[in-house]
């Protein structure tokens, strides 16, 4: 069982609180800028929409409390949130703790950019290590 949520506060950049989607949208920038060729990828299921484009998307298949990104290659699911105010949902923890407990992957909660980019950091490194380990 693999288990990691990592939520903590982080610093603005500037006097105005960015959105949660300018927060992921910096992060995903710095990560393919970072690490490239590891893939990463957004799942829509956030924002407004028309009630018949969330039908839309329900029948497609779309989960709200699915984890905002995913990184296949590292099993490692993130959901981002505002540095101020984010809270996580009763589905997203249930999606959390199926994606941790059931499915084996890891989960991180992070509060801004710059604490996603730290925690990614560290865990690229551990990941890394444990690569290298399982090839000596």
């Amino acid at each position: 069982m693999r288990r990691t949520v990592y939520h903590q506060k982080g610093e603005s950049k500037s006097d105005r609180m960015l959105t949660e989607h300018e927060e992921q949208r910096e992060f995903v920038s710095w990560f393919r800028k970072n690490y490239d060729p590891v893939r990463i990828f957004a799942i829509p299921n956030g924002g407004h929409r028309s009630k018949t484009q969330g039908m839309k998307l329900k029948a497609e298949g779309v989960s709200a409390g699915v984890p905002d990104l995913y990184v296949p290659e590292w099993r490692l699911w993130i959901e981002m949130k505002r540095i101020t105010g984010g809270t996580v949902a009763p589905k997203q923890r249930e999606w959390i703790k199926y994606l941790t407990d059931i499915v084996g992957d890891s989960v991180a909660v992070c509060a801004g950019a710059g604490v996603a980019m730290e925690y990614i950091t560290e865990f690229a490194n551990k990941f890394e290590n444990n690569v290298d380990n399982l090839y000596r």
